[in-house]
This record gives C-alpha cells, structure tokens and sequence, in this order.
C-alpha cells in the first residue's frame, strides 16, 4: 500500500519560510516523478512545483518561482518543499503527489497525501 505523509504545514506571517515534508512508503520517490500542488478554498487545484525522473526537468507555478524549491532525500524517501518569502495568497492546503505519468508537458499524479494546511497571515 502507497503512503504518502505531508508534515510541516502551520501558520506563519507573510515574509517567513516553512518546509514541508512528505514521506513516502510504497513508492520509491529516488526513481518517481514527484510534485506539490495547492489548493486554497473556492480555487482549483495548482500544481506548484515537480520534479520529472527523466530527464530530471523541474517545474515551478510562476506565483512562486524564486521563492520555493522541491528536492528530494533519496535515503529517507521523503520530498521537500522549502517556501521562503511566504505570501498571503499562498495560503492553501498543501498536498504531495507521486508517480506522475506525463503526457507532454502536463502530468497525472497515481498517489496523493492527506494534505498539510499552510495559512500566512500579513
């Protein structure tokens, strides 16, 4: 069974930094595309940041380009997301994905997290 945990979410003033963490059982993240998407009540969901395996191209929303970084530690299982320069409107629950098929430039996630909440107050 495919486990993914996010942590790391809270509440934060605008101009502060949060890491969120997602560790993985039942998929290996070091051979998976990974990503973080958001979804902030009454908006659809965005995808945030990804990493494709091949190719090891990685993806940033616009909103958020320069302020966050998705990494990934292969020996723990676990993907990052370090956002710095938080924002009001980057307010939303925060959810992991892993094993993305792509198709082009778009990408269809098999295996999601519970989600962590992220509020930035300003």
């Amino acid at each position: 069974e495919v486990q993914l945990v996010e942590s790391g979410g809270g509440s934060v003033q605008a101009g502060g930094s949060l890491r969120l963490s997602c560790v993985a059982t039942g998929v290996t993240v070091s051979s998976n595309s990974v990503g973080w998407f958001r979804q902030a009540p009454g908006n659809e969901r965005e995808r945030v940041a990804s990493n494709r395996i091949s190719g090891d191209i990685t993806y940033y929303a616009g909103s958020v380009k320069g302020r966050f970084t998705i990494s990934r530690d292969n020996a723990k299982n676990t993907v990052y997301l370090q956002m710095n320069n938080l924002k009001p409107e980057d307010t939303a629950m925060y959810y992991c994905a892993a094993g993305g098929i792509w198709r082009g430039t778009n990408v269809d996630f098999r295996y999601w997290g519970q989600g962590t909440q992220v509020t930035v107050s300003s």
